[in-house]
């Protein structure tokens, strides 16, 4: 089962009247009011925090909206999740823990990839190949590879050596990342909400898309473009998507901000080199829905609706 998605915490906080406004505004590509969009973001920040794991989600509501309550429960489970690595067999136990403790790390960087020989010298994806199989497989973590050439069937092209681990859960992921002596009262779970925290918002949002599009039945890639003479990526584009039409297929680049200042040069490049391939190109940040030039900017909680 996966985690619930923002609409059904919406559900679940009795808006039910928001979540259908969101999509209703998404349907005929027109912003929230103001006051309406405002509120949207306040509550899609609280579900980051909370999770969407109905546990968390239940000690939440069922404890004058504690968010402290919802910790301890997120915490119970990833010592569950624990519990259950130990339970496999020990040849991949190490490798399944280490990858999971280390998790938080991976978001925490500017690629947010996973390098394996980070975790163990001289490490290759064919080792490691049935660890990310199980921690996805148990609906832990999620998996995203890169595609190399996106085109007709993204996943023809993917380079399974080079990929992303996500948290099956952003709640949880906020959890993991944390120390219990790091978030210990509601005040800090506030400040995370009105977004005062200098915490890294980019993993915390990144996840919480990738989150939403494996429950909207999406499997995701990225793209990354190395550039031999500069040696480094001068392309990177945090997920791609397709319409999997079999007539008239298309892809959908998304990129994720969580900032208020950014570029999308990535974006540009990318449509510039594969015009003729896309349906329409996503910028996915915390600002109203709005259109400008070659892509459609949507705010964070509207994912749901894609």
């Amino acid at each position: 089962m996966y985690p619930m998605d923002f609409e059904e915490f919406c559900w679940a906080m009795e808006e039910d009247g928001m979540s259908q406004y969101i999509r209703k505004c998404f349907e005929e590509g027109k912003p929230l009011t103001e006051q309406f969009h405002r509120k949207a973001m306040l509550l899609y920040r609280q579900y980051l925090v909370v999770g969407g794991m109905p546990q968390s989600i239940a000690a939440y509501l069922g404890n004058g909206r504690s968010f402290q309550k919802a910790d301890e429960e997120k915490r119970d489970i990833l010592a569950l999740y624990r519990d259950d690595i130990m339970k496999i067999e020990a040849k991949y136990q190490s490798k399944v823990l280490s990858i999971f403790d280390q998790i938080p790390a991976f978001l925490s960087q500017h690629e947010k990839r996973v390098i394996l020989s980070d975790i163990e010298v001289g490490a290759s994806f064919s080792k490691f190949n049935d660890t990310f199989f199980w921690l996805d497989n148990s609906m832990i973590a999620n998996e995203c590879f890169n595609c190399t050439d996106p085109n007709v069937g993204l996943a023809l092209n993917e380079d399974r050596t080079y990929l992303k681990c996500y948290m099956g859960d952003t709640g949880l992921l906020l959890s993991h990342a944390f120390t219990e002596s790091e978030i210990d009262t509601e005040d800090l779970y506030r400040q995370l909400i009105l977004g005062r925290l200098s915490v890294n918002e980019g993993m915390i949002f990144e996840n919480a898309i990738m989150q939403a599009l494996v429950c909207n039945g999406y499997t995701p890639f990225f793209y990354a473009h190395y550039n031999a003479k500069k040696h480094r990526n001068d392309i990177e584009i945090d997920f791609l998507i397709s319409n999997k039409s079999k007539t008239r297929y298309k892809i959908y680049p998304i990129e994720v901000k969580s900032t208020e200042r950014y570029s999308i040069n990535s974006l540009g490049k990318f449509i510039e080199k594969f015009r003729e391939r896309i349906g329409q190109a996503y910028v996915i940040d915390t600002k109203n829905y709005r259109r400008k030039e070659d892509a459609v900017y949507i705010p964070a909680y509207m994912i749901m609706c894609l």
